[in-house]
């Protein structure tokens, strides 16, 4: 949001205009945030993104009989 009001600024939007659109931009922001934390938790957001990382299968690559027993190598006796 800086950023913006910067490039606005810059750019030579009036100052009044750039304030008002950060002022309004910011409090979009932090509302939205306490409406996701009121519903999903404190850490709610990132559990549910963290459920959306996890693998759907696991592949393993070694050997059935290594997987079966996994002292095989081990045992050259």
């Amino acid at each position: 949001m800086l950023i913006a009001f910067m490039v606005l600024y810059m750019a030579g939007v009036n100052q009044w205009i750039c304030i008002a659109l950060g002022v309004i931009s910011a409090s979009v922001l932090v509302r939205a945030t306490f409406h996701l934390n009121a519903k999903y938790g404190e850490c709610g957001l990132m559990k549910m993104q963290a459920v959306k990382n996890y693998p759907r299968y696991i592949i393993n690559r070694k050997r059935f009989l290594r997987l079966m027993i996994p002292n095989l190598k081990n045992r050259k006796s």
